[in-house]
């Protein structure tokens, strides 16, 4: 049965999130557990006078991709995705994880492989700039945030059926804050970074591409940035959780990455390319319903009161031109003591904003 919550979200995802006309193709990327809100999107996309196409993922297949595709496989043009990209008009990615560890024991550069000949599918997404993606509850969510499946349930609807025009007009301050700004500095226990933003844009976060939302970001000058940073929260890629991971760059690169646990893994990532040891993002989240950290970049990196830093690829929009097939958010904790300043004016403090 479909729960009114979902009902919401279905028609702020069609008639918000995203431009839908007349004759419009919508790809739909899904699993089976969605399927009540799954169909109500596409009711109301046909609605639309527009047609939905649906991608169904089967439970399993990336185990089995990844664990047995051998090297010419893994090299394939991806023809099909690449063709179904370029003649679609909007995508809407309801992701339904059933197990956050499926490819833990597989070899991660496989799928780092992978990545780079897929770039090509994001990049001609990125440029339509008309998608957005949604974490549905499942219970290997529910279990990653150590809730029950209707705790995560709550949690997920309280933070994505928000008051977005409100939270506009805060982040609107906030942008200018940052499209002003020339250097950003963080300052914390085990932290002490700082970078150059000058001549970049600031780009809001308000529910058109991400859901939900809540942040303001913008992409550090290349090789400026200079320091070291410790993060409080497990940085994930991929399923893989890596604890304690620490930071030092000098001229804009990571010259020096330790982690408590998986810090091959780290080294595996950050050597994929020659992008990935530079910062392609900085962000802050303000979406203060979100409380919790739940294991989910989606969630994650809206808390309001914490900060991220992303390793590898720019969102070109704000002038970042720091290209990989990586892209790793990494949220730094600033509510029990930190100070994020701008300019040298303290803007954050303790993970209340001060303006």
């Amino acid at each position: 049965m479909l729960d009114e919550r979902e009902k919401k979200l279905a028609k702020l995802l069609v008639d918000y999130s995203i431009k839908i006309k007349k004759g419009d193709i919508i790809k739909i990327n899904t699993g089976v557990e969605a399927t009540t809100l799954v169909n109500e999107i596409c009711r109301l996309i046909l609605e639309k006078g527009a047609s939905p196409r649906v991608n169904v993922d089967m439970p399993g297949f990336a185990y089995t991709y990844y664990k047995h595709a051998p090297e010419n496989v893994l090299k394939m043009e991806p023809k099909i995705a690449k063709y179904e990209a370029e003649h679609t008009d909007g995508v809407i990615g309801i992701y339904t994880n059933r197990n956050t560890k499926e490819l833990n024991t597989t070899d991660p550069m496989k799928a780092a492989a992978r990545r780079k000949l897929t770039k090509v599918i994001s990049e001609i997404t990125l440029k339509k700039d008309n998608w957005v993606i949604f974490d549905y509850p499942t219970d290997a969510l529910a279990q990653d945030a150590e809730m029950s499946l209707e705790e995560f349930e709550d949690f997920v609807y309280g933070a994505c059926l928000i008051d977005y025009e409100a939270l506009g007009k805060i982040e609107a301050k906030q942008k200018k804050i940052l499209d002003d700004g020339k250097t950003v500095r963080i300052v914390s226990p085990n932290t002490d970074l700082t970078f150059s933003i000058d001549g970049r844009q600031g780009i809001t976060c308000l529910g058109k591409r991400n859901m939900p939302d809540g942040e303001v970001f913008i992409a550090p000058v290349e090789d400026t940035t200079e320091g070291f940073i410790e993060y409080d929260f497990p940085a994930i890629y991929g399923g893989r959780e890596v604890d304690g991971v620490r930071l030092e760059f000098k001229k804009g690169k990571v010259v020096k990455a330790t982690a408590k646990k998986n810090e091959k893994f780290l080294h595996q990532m950050i050597d994929i390319d020659e992008g990935a040891r530079f910062l392609g993002e900085f962000g802050w989240g303000d979406n203060f319903g979100i409380t919790k950290h739940v294991k989910q970049i989606l969630f994650d990196e809206k808390i309001g009161g914490t900060i991220h830093l992303a390793l590898g690829m720019a969102y070109k929009e704000g002038g970042g031109v720091n290209d990989s097939a990586l892209h790793w958010d990494m949220i730094k904790d600033l509510r029990k003591e930190g100070i994020l300043y701008i300019d040298g004016k303290p803007v954050m403090k303790d993970g209340k904003f001060l303006f």
